[in-house]
């Protein structure tokens, strides 16, 4: 049986030898896809596990600089958010390698991928507050508390432009364009 055609950029995935704006759909089944997605999801787990290595570890050190005894204590606080923002988002990351061993041959990976994907949603949340924060900490601690929050305010705004509203515009242009 051949493929069957479908409106070009139905917002399913194609496959490598068809480019997005292709006619036909991909042919997989339930469990290759769940498979290709949950491939999908490691990659974007190992992006944010080197971030958040580097700049856990980055954080790490601050309290063994000279310096850090010169902290207010607002910004001790700021610090220590910082540090337990950290923490829990490499805790949620390695949530999902915990349900990978724990959903291990129990064919149930459908689960593992929908629980994934909530997880890693929120970890990218405290990703973005976890980055507006250290720097705005780093502003404050450089230039002084206004400057600091300023540069939080303004990294706050562009963090939402390009990870709420131009992936929001380039689906809802995507979209207009399938349905003509």
């Amino acid at each position: 049986m051949g493929r069957r055609a479908v409106p070009a950029d139905n917002g399913k995935d194609h496959t490598p030898a068809e480019p997005a704006g292709s006619t036909v759909e991909r042919r997989e089944t339930a469990l290759e896809r769940t498979d290709r997605n949950w491939n999908d999801l490691l990659q974007e787990l190992r992006v944010l596990q080197t971030g958040i290595q580097i700049l856990t570890g980055f954080l790490l050190t601050l309290p063994f600089q000279p310096r850090f005894q010169e902290l207010t204590p607002v910004q001790v606080l700021v610090y220590l958010s910082l540090v337990l923002m950290s923490v829990l988002i490499t805790a949620l990351l390695m949530a999902t390698v915990v349900m990978h061993r724990t959903f291990f041959q129990q064919r149930i990976k459908s689960e593992l991928v929908r629980s994934s994907d909530v997880l890693l949603r929120i970890t990218i949340v405290l990703v973005g507050l976890i980055l507006v924060g250290t720097l705005g900490l780093i502003f404050d601690l450089v230039l002084g508390s206004g400057v600091g929050l300023i540069a939080a305010g303004t990294f706050t705004i562009v963090l939402v432009l390009l990870w709420a509203v131009l992936p929001r515009h380039i689906r809802t242009r995507a979209l207009r364009r399938r349905n003509g």
